[in-house]
């Protein structure tokens, strides 16, 4: 049997401590599945499908990897996907506080799906998309911090804005 994983935010961009999670998490699961949060409650500089098409073209060479949005609740996306994974990264101690809640909160929804905690890499710890986007916004350089499509895909993006 498959064994499935779904690593669900809203990679607003997409850094490179995400898809180092991803890299790592194909090498323990079969199947990755990177949910990208439709999520219209928050502010974002990227719409879905900027997001999925992203994270398709720098992750094209991982077959391992299928990218899709949704929306509603987490945990039902995880069943109707016949997954009982969560990836989550951390990256300090204050993510796990949060982390941990949400954790929770998903076990209590459904006791079958487990969340996978998986560190961060040491040479991505500091890296946010919040952190990213406000560089870029002020035309900073995020060339170690993104993959290189995603760097062209935030100038292009600032560039209109101005």
């Amino acid at each position: 049997m498959k064994k499935i994983a779904v690593y669900p935010g809203t990679f607003d961009p997409i850094t490179n401590g995400h898809l180092d999670l991803i890299n790592r998490s194909t090498k323990i699961f079969d199947e990755l599945i990177v949910a990208v949060a439709k999520n219209p409650k928050k502010a974002l500089l990227f719409n879905v499908d900027e997001r999925i098409e992203m994270i398709r073209k720098i992750t094209k060479d991982n077959s391992a990897v299928k990218v899709e949005s949704f929306d509603g609740l987490l945990v039902d996306y995880v069943n109707k996907k016949c997954s009982s994974v969560l990836i989550r990264g951390l990256r300090a101690v204050s993510d796990f506080e949060y982390e941990l809640s949400m954790a929770l909160m998903n076990r209590k929804l459904d006791s079958e799906i487990e969340t996978f905690f998986m560190m961060t890499s040491e040479l991505y710890s500091y890296i946010s998309s919040g952190v990213v986007r406000e560089i870029a916004s002020l035309n900073g350089s995020v060339k170690c911090l993104v993959p290189e499509y995603v760097e062209q895909k935030l100038k292009e993006k600032f560039s209109k804005e101005t």
